[in-house]
C-alpha cells in the first residue's frame, strides 16, 4: 500500500469538508470530525495496527519518530503542501500507535469571517494589559486569538512574540515584526521562554496556553510592566477564569495575584462553537471587559458577582453566554436544543426566550 498517497487523500478530504480533526485509530476507518460530529470514511481502508503505525510514522518524520518512540506520545505541527497545517498528537493505546490531527487553515480569518462579535476589534486596539480566551478544547480559542493577533500585525508597528506548543497559525509579517517560538524546538518550556521574552523588546506577547502558576506569574508581571499579553485557559466562564488563576497560586501569594489581576486584566472572552441549522459551526461568546466595577469585584474577592455585572453591562460591550445563545436562536442560526447543550444556566436561558 502507498501510504503517502493514502495520507494525501485523507488530508484532501478533511480540507474540502472543512473537518476540524482527523483520527487514525486501529480497527476503525479513518475518521473526520465535521461540524462537531465524528464521520468515518467508510470508502477508505479499515485500519489495522500496521496502517495506523505507518501513517503516524509518515506524519512524524524521522526526527520526531525517535522522540515519539522515546516519550510514547508527542505534540507537534505538520504542514501539508501550502494548503493547511495540522496540530498533531501521536500516542500509544494498548501498545498500538494512533494519531489525532487538528486542522489549521493556512489563511488566518478575520473577526468578521469567523462570525465573531465586532466588539473584539476593541481588544486588538489595546496597548497593554492581559486578555484571556477561554472555553473547552476544540471550540476555536486559538483561531479567535490568531484573528486578533493578526489584526494587530496588519495595523501596528509592534514586536509580537508568540510562544506555542506546537506553533499553530503562521503569521505573515506585515507592519509588525512577528517572532514565533515553539516549545521543544525553539525553547525548553513555556515559563523559560516567557521569562526570556521580556528581554527581547516585545510589545505584544501571545502565550499559547497557561499551564502552571510560574507562567501565569510571569505573564501577569509582563502585563503589569506595559506589555500586551494574550493567552488561553480551559475554563467555562469569566468568573471561573478569575478564580482558577488565583487558586493556582499558593495561599500566601493569592492576595498579590488578585491585586495584579484586578489592575491588568482587560477582558475575558469565553467561547463555544455550535452547530448551525444550515450546517457548519458558529461561535457564541461571553465577553467581559475590565470596567472599574469588574476590577473592584476581583480586588474585593466578590467574583460570584461577575456574572450579574456581565449580564447587565451591555452598554460596556459585555454579553453573557446566555444572551449570545438567545440571539443566535432568534436569528435562526441554531436550535434551542443546541443552545441548551452549552448553556451554563438553562433555566435563565428559558426565561430570556419567554421574555421575547
Amino acid at each position: 500500500m502507498n501510504y503517502s498517497d493514502f495520507l494525501a487523500r485523507i488530508l484532501e478530504k478533511a480540507i474540502s469538508l472543512e473537518a476540524s480533526d482527523i483520527h487514525f485509530s486501529v480497527a476503525r476507518y479513518p475518521t473526520l470530525r465535521v461540524d462537531g460530529k465524528l464521520t468515518p470514511l467508510e470508502d477508505e481502508k479499515f485500519l489495522d495496527k500496521d496502517d495506523s503505525r505507518e501513517l503516524a510514522f509518515l506524519i512524524l518524520g524521522e526526527e520526531n519518530k525517535e522522540k515519539f518512540l522515546q516519550k510514547k506520545e508527542l505534540d507537534f505541527s505538520f504542514e501539508y503542501k501550502d494548503k493547511a497545517r495540522f496540530r498533531v498528537n501521536t500516542f500509544f493505546q494498548r501498545g498500538v500507535v494512533s494519531a489525532s490531527l487538528r486542522l489549521i487553515h493556512s489563511k488566518i480569518k478575520t473577526i468578521e469571517e469567523l462570525n465573531l462579535p465586532r466588539f473584539l476589534h476593541t481588544f486588538a486596539k489595546l496597548e497593554q494589559g492581559f486578555l484571556l480566551l477561554t472555553g473547552p478544547a476544540g471550540h476555536g480559542k486559538s483561531t479567535t486569538l490568531a484573528a486578533i493577533i493578526d489584526e494587530i500585525n496588519h495595523a501596528r508597528n509592534d514586536h509580537i512574540i508568540t510562544i506555542e506548543d506546537p506553533i499553530e497559525y503562521i503569521f505573515i509579517q506585515d507592519k509588525a515584526i512577528v517572532d514565533q517560538r515553539e516549545v521543544g524546538s525553539d525553547t525548553v518550556s513555556f515559563h523559560r521562554a516567557l521569562r526570556s521574552t521580556l528581554r527581547q523588546d516585545p510589545d505584544v506577547i501571545m502565550l499559547g496556553e497557561m499551564r502552571d502558576y510560574e507562567s501565569i506569574a510571569i505573564a501577569l508581571t509582563a502585563a503589569e510592566t506595559g506589555h500586551l499579553v494574550f493567552s488561553t485557559l480551559h475554563t467555562n466562564s469569566a468568573s471561573q477564569t478569575v478564580d482558577r488563576i488565583i487558586d493556582i497560586f499558593p495561599a500566601d501569594q493569592q492576595e498579590q495575584v488578585r491585586a495584579q489581576l484586578a489592575s491588568t486584566l482587560k477582558g475575558v472572552i469565553s467561547q463555544r462553537l455550535l452547530t448551525r441549522i444550515e450546517g457548519g459551526r458558529i461561535p457564541a461568546c461571553e465577553i467581559m471587559t475590565a470596567t472599574p466595577a469588574i476590577s473592584n469585584i476581583i480586588r474585593e474577592k466578590r467574583t460570584h458577582e461577575l456574572d450579574m455585572v456581565i449580564a447587565t453591562s451591555s452598554q460596556e460591550g459585555m454579553i453573557s453566554l446566555n444572551s449570545a445563545l438567545k440571539n443566535l436562536i432568534l436569528q435562526k442560526e441554531i436550535t434551542f436544543g443546541e443552545a441548551l447543550k452549552y448553556s451554563l444556566d438553562p433555566k435563565d436561558l428559558r426565561l430570556r426566550l419567554r421574555a421575547e
